[in-house]
């Protein structure tokens, strides 16, 4: 566990320190408390990379085409 700051981490960053915390809660070493702040760490780790993969997710464009092939334009991304 570090001592950075969630929001300043980047996805990878964050990632990386979610699953080691889970590896380690899942070990079942940790004593008590040490297991509830990182379980308090892990869930703010996750909302954040929530949190970035939406936003990522808002920002993809896809190259429209027209009957030709030609690109027209972009439009948002749409998931479904």
């Amino acid at each position: 566990m570090t001592d950075q700051p969630v929001h300043e981490m980047d996805f990878e960053t964050a990632l990386a320190e979610l699953e080691s915390i889970v590896r380690t809660l899942e070990a079942g070493d940790a004593p008590l408390d040490t297991s509830i702040a990182l379980y308090q760490r892990a869930d703010a780790l996750k909302k954040h990379c929530e949190t970035r993969l939406k936003s990522a997710r808002e920002r993809i464009e896809k190259i429209t085409l027209d009957a030709d092939g030609q690109p027209t334009g972009v439009e948002a991304f749409d998931a479904d």
